[in-house]
């Protein structure tokens, strides 16, 4: 990418209504535009955060045997009566319309029914089970409060995984795994140390599910912590009974905030016995389908991220999910440029993600876009080292640069691509 072709700037102005420290860096460094309160659009390099969060997401749901697919965010009142998440007194959050045919529809918040529907029609026989499916779809939830920037968004993107079984035993087996999965996606965005298996209620979904909460005194939750366990229960269900069935005691637990960037639902058979949703089993008989979904927030958790890394000059994003590895600045004369050009084309040639400063603006504006950015590492060449065939390499949050040769730089940015 070429910073003077890009479509987004960077900016000092922020709107004064907007609060959440996500956003206003977001913003500033050009990833995000503001459409109103709860409802983000994702310029280029902050499309290409949301991308490379997406496909560590996509690489551990494939590796758990789901298949994934893409459902229509338009959903017809029928599919949702059976269950009564129709009624606005059960799901508050619901955006509805009306056709001019009539016909009452919504914007999808969560796909539990249409999938329950379409699954009857794939999975007939035992034999057809278990199977997984995911979708990675913007979702709409008509939320009173909007304040978190896209950490709770009114129009935001999520992961959705819905498994469907024969039996408990299938059911709880995936649903183990898929705890293990998710935890590696933490891992692999920077965030499994702060976060904690939370232990919470299923709200419109269920009487009991498991979060994933991240530590952010941002966060709109407040659980109580087991470190030694990594457990965690969320205030609302924090009574005697749930932290003695956890085999959790209060003097041993920790206050905190925290952020919700996943979820997990038993269903068991509910849904499938108010839907009518069977399969035929093994003795000819017609049965329910066990249900289990699973719900990552794609881009509450690029808020996250923008929430916790940051310095008081702009974002510190981690190597697997910043919108570029190298972010290349010249200082100089013609020769420099040449060997500028060429260092650009060598890089990306190689398939390492760069930012190329080329700008007609001071170095001083080039240092400061590149911190607010959070680029891993800032490389800069100028006539001395141009010459000398050596580049100013400086990594994100260190104080000082080191100087590389080309075989050396290369190595770096390829081995980065790879964390």
């Amino acid at each position: 990418m070429r910073l003077s072709q890009s479509f987004a700037r960077t900016t000092k102005t922020i709107s004064a209504d907007e609060q959440s420290l996500n956003a206003k860096l977001l913003i500033q460094a050009g990833f995000i535009h503001k459409e109103m309160a709860g409802v983000y659009s994702y310029l280029p390099l902050g499309y290409r955060v949301l991308e490379n969060i997406k496909q560590i997401v996509r690489e551990e749901m494939n590796a758990l045997g789901a298949q994934e697919l893409a459902m229509s965010a338009l959903q017809p009142q029928e599919n949702w009566q059976a269950t009564g998440r129709w009624d606005d007194e059960l799901v508050d959050i619901w955006f509805k319309t009306e056709l001019k045919n009539g016909q009452n529809i919504g914007l999808g918040w969560s796909h539990e029914e249409p999938m329950l529907l379409l699954a009857g029609k794939v999975a007939q026989s035992y034999r057809d089970l278990p199977i997984a499916v995911y979708q990675m779809q913007n979702k709409f939830r008509n939320e009173l409060r909007s304040k978190s920037g896209i950490m709770r968004g009114r129009e935001f993107l999520m992961k959705d995984m819905y498994h469907f079984a024969r039996n408990l035993e299938e059911l709880e087996a995936f649903y183990t795994r898929v705890q293990e999965a998710y935890f590696k996606v933490f891992e692999r965005v920077g965030l499994k140390k702060l976060t904690f298996l939370t232990y919470a209620s299923g709200g419109a979904f269920t009487d009991f599910s498991h979060e994933f909460q991240c530590l952010a005194e941002s966060g709109e939750d407040t659980i109580y912590i087991d470190r030694s366990k990594k457990l965690a229960v969320n205030e609302e269900v924090y009574t005697d009974e749930v932290l003695n069935s956890l085999g959790l005691k209060k003097e041993e637990l920790e206050q905190a905030k925290a952020s919700e960037i996943g979820n997990i639902f038993n269903f068991k058979t509910t849904k499938a016995e108010q839907m009518g949703i069977c399969f035929t089993d093994e003795q000819g008989r017609r049965q329910p389908m066990f249900l289990s979904s699973y719900g990552i927030g794609v881009s509450r958790l690029m808020g996250v991220i923008a929430e916790l890394f940051n310095d008081d000059k702009g974002l510190i994003f981690p190597l697997s999910v910043a919108p570029a590895t190298i972010y290349m600045i010249a200082i100089g004369g013609k020769e420099t440029i040449k060997v500028s050009e060429k260092l650009y084309n060598t890089l990306t040639e190689r398939g390492v993600a760069v930012i190329y400063d080329d700008r007609a603006v001071r170095p001083g504006e080039k240092f400061a876009d590149a911190d607010l950015m959070g680029i891993p590492y800032r490389v800069v060449l100028n006539d001395s080292t141009s010459a000398s065939g050596r580049y100013e390499v400086k990594g994100r949050t260190e104080s000082e640069p080191k100087h590389m040769d080309l075989k050396a730089l290369i190595e770096l940015s390829t081995s980065a691509m790879v964390k």
